[in-house]
């Protein structure tokens, strides 16, 4: 069984940690109003992840009257891969693929395009005679897309794998 670890947040040291099996808690501390008096004492507590609808887990941190959403992944990579969001630039991968899973040993930190790819993989278990096109099993349909300046376009999905290819083939005239 793996060692459970925890660090700071950063940017929230002394207010909340994070472990590299993915768990997030909050740090005992003194809580005070805005005039400066002593509101209450919070103790310290594991917080509930919280699923997006997509399988990703966020947590909501707190600080001076602020309140900010993370990927609960993303706080593991940021206090152990030395991360920092920006946007899309580079972004945080579950190795395999499950959103749930975000223990240290499954994140890495690649560019938004590998991530792509990595997604498109996942998705597409048949390929095709057509470049551009490949299936889609969870939705039982033929996803065809293009790559533009590094970046993939998703042109839909079709029932056939003939429309999907002609669906490229205009994107590309």
């Amino acid at each position: 069984m793996q060692e459970e670890i925890w660090k700071d947040v950063p940017n929230y040291e002394g207010l909340y940690q994070v472990s590299n099996l993915g768990s997030v808690k909050s740090l005992q501390r003194k809580i005070f109003d805005k005039k400066g008096n002593l509101h209450y004492i919070k103790k310290e507590k594991i917080l509930s992840l919280i699923n997006n609808g997509n399988d990703y887990f966020f947590n909501s941190l707190s600080k001076e009257y602020k309140i900010k959403k993370y990927f609960t992944h993303q706080l593991v990579a940021m206090a152990f891969l030395n991360h920092v969001p920006n946007r899309y630039k580079f972004v945080v991968d579950h190795i395999d693929g499950n959103p749930k899973n975000n223990n240290l040993n499954n994140l890495q930190v690649v560019t938004q395009s590998v991530n792509i790819i990595k997604a498109n993989k996942r998705k597409c278990y048949t390929s095709s005679k057509y470049k551009g096109v490949c299936y889609d099993k969870s939705r039982c349909k033929w996803l065809a897309s293009a790559t533009r300046f590094g970046k993939t376009i998703y042109l839909g999905r079709f029932k056939t794998e003939e429309e999907a290819y002609n669906k490229y083939l205009q994107f590309n005239k």
